[in-house]
């Protein structure tokens, strides 16, 4: 089993956790003007860095307590990554 690194690049090459990314930070940018830009954000992260190993649960054969943590950091990078991309392709439009 490899470490902590291992799970977090696991994690940050999901075709899964990257689409639930991206359709959490065009949700943001949609909504921005009534529900804020952190709180979504900090929701959403936290949601998907849980439901992803809730639904594998043993089949991962990581605990879902390290999976829910390394989710936390990679979905925290991915969403940053994602938000900096829209902010830049929002600055180009104008």
């Amino acid at each position: 089993m490899g470490g902590f690194g291992d799970l977090v690049l696991a994690q940050l090459l999901d075709p899964l956790r990257i689409g639930l990314v991206i359709g959490l930070v065009l949700t943001m940018f949609r909504t921005r003007a009534v529900t804020g830009t952190v709180v979504p954000l900090l929701a959403g992260i936290v949601f998907v860095a849980l439901i992803l190993p809730l639904t594998t649960g043993a089949a991962s054969g990581v605990p879902v307590l390290r999976a829910f943590a390394a989710g936390l950091v990679s979905t925290g990078l991915l969403t940053a990554v994602a938000v900096a991309a829209g902010l830049i392709i929002l600055r180009l439009r104008r």
